[in-house]
């Protein structure tokens, strides 16, 4: 059992990524990406699999204690460093202190200041002539208050997601742990710790930070609650205000949250939660939820559930036919997203006129590309050994998210991927500890499908547009 990220997969990682990147700019030389977005990618991918590889095998020696200072410290250094960074990077380039195309983070920048500008009743207004539902108002009460309490300011909110996010690496680190063991928990803890599209978010207003902390938080107590050999009602509570709180943010994650709590009551293992504790559990749980959660919430799920097909096969055609769209889009559908669901957003490396900030995480997303490799094997693994069980929690909670966006617009939308992004990074760290030497050939394949993935999303971008 490997207990570290082997140079062996690294360097070639990074061996993939800049033959990929050359391949992709010499085929479509045309519309080769900036070099800036080429530095932000290459300089992604350097860190994350460079230190990856060094930091998951000298941190061994560290007691668990220690470990989780150093991750937690480390971690906050550096969002901070990239925050202030970015922060000033983002002036230069857009003359604001937000990202490309901002159109998200103005209105909420705008709505959040309205509590300390106009008072609470007057921001409840106009939210509602804003036409921001339940499933969008969370993050901007939450900006609000932050604003009400440090100033309107952008960095002091971003700061603080810092601050969250280092902490969200803490909590993966005990669920992985609770979950498949000491190296697992180090080797995911590591990878949240280092991943780029995690820096990125807490450099900008958007809701995304916020959404992931929640969803971590969820599926680390609640997977305690259900590995706990005390009867433990109170422990209940923080799930369930996680997933009421989920759907101010986004209901279909909220009811994804609420599903993988009972698949975990149901499918696991009397060993592990007995019978009576399943059936104590639920009657707890169902009882609090019935008393919360408003009828609201449940039509605004049910019409997210009966109008999938409809919306995605809409949102798609508005895809094909808007200004500058992907005529292609139209014919993507579910039974296109879900064989590639897990490797999905594939790493955008062409030069695509208002689409700089895929450009900015081609690094980010080539990362994900290649650890989705590792999760694949983890499930097929634990599938095949009847392991699942006792991690059924997390799998609910991943695989099902995952099946809401193969039947929504969004299947390769980074954004929408983000917030189970951690809880794949765990997977993929089960996976790396799987792999022997026999699965190195296999390990070079999947490089070899990544690159051919990657060069041919940038053909279908570009010939959909018909510039290619």
């Amino acid at each position: 059992m490997l207990t570290y990220f082997p140079k062996y997969f690294s360097s070639r990682a990074i061996y993939c990524y800049i033959i990929t990147l050359a391949l992709v700019s010499v085929i479509f030389i045309n519309f080769a990406m900036p070099f800036q977005f080429m530095l932000f990618g290459f300089v992604a991918v350097i860190v994350f699999f460079v230190y990856g590889n060094r930091l998951t095998m000298d941190w061994q020696r560290y007691s668990s204690e220690t470990f989780t200072k150093r991750l937690f410290v480390t971690a906050l250094v550096i969002r901070l460093v990239y925050v202030i960074f970015i922060y000033f990077y983002y002036i230069d380039m857009t003359g604001q202190p937000h990202a490309y195309h901002p159109g998200d983070e103005l209105l909420y920048t705008y709505v959040g200041t309205l509590w300390k500008d106009s008072g609470f009743v007057e921001m409840g207004r106009l939210l509602k002539d804003y036409k921001i539902g339940l499933s969008d108002s969370g993050y901007c009460w939450w900006l609000a208050f932050e604003n009400l309490l440090l100033g309107k300011h952008v960095l002091p909110p971003r700061i603080f997601k810092c601050f969250i996010d280092a902490f969200s690496c803490v909590l993966m680190y005990n669920l992985a742990k609770r979950n498949f063991g000491e190296e697992v928990g180090r080797m995911t803890a590591v990878f949240c710790m280092l991943m780029p599209n995690m820096w990125y978010y807490c450099g900008v207003t958007l809701k995304e930070t916020e959404m992931a902390f929640l969803t971590i938080l969820f599926a680390e107590r609640a997977d305690l609650v259900l590995r706990s050999p005390k009867i433990k009602v109170a422990g209940v509570i923080i799930p369930a205000l996680c997933i009421l709180a989920m759907f101010t943010f986004r209901t279909a994650l909220a009811a994804v949250m609420f599903a993988a709590l009972a698949a975990g009551l149901i499918f696991t293992t009397s060993k592990q939660l007995q019978v009576w504790k399943k059936i104590m559990y639920t009657s707890v749980f169902a009882v609090w939820m019935a008393a919360t959660v408003g009828v609201e919430i449940v039509q605004e799920t049910q019409q997210l559930w009966e109008g999938r097909a409809t919306n995605q096969e809409q949102g798609m055609e508005w895809r094909a036919n808007r200004a500058g769209g992907n005529q292609f889009a139209k014919y993507a559908s579910a039974t296109l997203f879900a064989p590639a669901i897990f490797t999905m957003p594939f790493s955008s490396m062409v030069a695509i006129p208002n689409q700089e900030n895929q450009m900015m995480l081609n690094g980010a997303n080539f990362i994900k590309n290649v650890l989705s490799g590792f999760v694949i094997f983890a499930l097929f693994s634990l599938l095949l050994s009847g392991e699942w069980r006792k991690h059924v929690l997390p799998i609910a909670m991943m695989c099902g998210y995952l099946v809401v966006l193969v039947f929504s617009n969004f299947a390769h939308s980074e954004r929408f991927h983000f917030p189970i992004l951690a809880l794949e990074l765990m997977f993929a760290a089960y996976g790396v500890t799987l792999m022997k030497n026999k699965h190195k050939r296999w390990y070079m394949i999947w490089l070899a499908v990544v690159c051919a993935i990657v060069v041919g999303w940038a053909w279908f971008k570009l010939a959909g547009r018909g510039w290619a």
